[in-house]
């Protein structure tokens, strides 16, 4: 299967259920088997599934690609061993980054929620315009990626969240924030984005916000 069919799906759905590392292995650059060069995809899905784990405070370096031919048994050993040390090193997903299990659980969910989203977000604002190592790599450490990643994931995943948080019960800002870990300005902010697309609305009897 060329990896750039492993969907992004894919990777929540194995972190969700336990799994503390994902290793995804790839033809080498340049050398696609099916000339659709799917493993540009894939480099670019990698990159922004580590980003979206280092931003819900999962440890990025769980999640890896590496690039290599049929004949190359002997670096797939290599990568998966070394990867599977690091793994244990890592210690089990979401303890050795101090979040509990629900909050874990809460996390991957409000992530795998955005992934049509996310998808259509990569295909259309954030993928390189041609397939070649040198432009994904300016592109993809550029702060034009940085830029968008930002305005059209991080903004869109917080809010998610929150929409979440709320779908449990009404909650003042102030408690938002201490579970989402955010500035309550910030909170503030994506309340009142929501508001206006009628997602959540002030709930003047209880003090707090609650969904539209």
């Amino acid at each position: 299967m060329c990896s750039g069919r492993v969907d992004l799906e894919f990777i929540l759905r194995a972190f969700a259920t336990g799994q503390d590392g994902v290793f995804i292995g790839g033809c080498k650059l340049d050398e696609c088997n099916y000339i659709t060069h799917g493993n540009y995809d894939a480099l670019s899905n990698v990159h922004i599934c580590r980003k979206i784990m280092e931003h819900i405070g999962l440890n990025p370096q769980r999640l890896r690609i590496e690039f290599m031919s049929g004949a190359d048994g002997n670096l797939l050993a290599e990568y998966t061993d070394d990867f599977t040390n690091q793994v244990k090193e890592l210690g089990p997903l979401g303890k050795s980054e101090g979040i509990d299990e629900k909050g874990l659980k809460f996390k991957l969910e409000a992530v795998r929620k955005l992934v049509p989203y996310i998808k259509l977000v990569e295909r259309e604002r954030l993928r390189a315009p041609s397939k070649s190592k040198e432009v994904y790599r300016q592109f993809l450490e550029s702060s034009e990626f940085n830029g968008l990643f930002d305005k059209l994931i991080v903004n869109k995943l917080t809010i998610s969240q929150i929409i979440s948080l709320l779908e449990e019960s009404p909650l003042s800002t102030g408690k938002i924030s201490e579970f989402l870990g955010l500035n309550p300005s910030e909170v503030s902010r994506h309340i009142n984005t929501s508001s206006m697309h009628g997602l959540v609305r002030y709930d003047e009897s209880r003090k707090c916000y609650a969904l539209a």
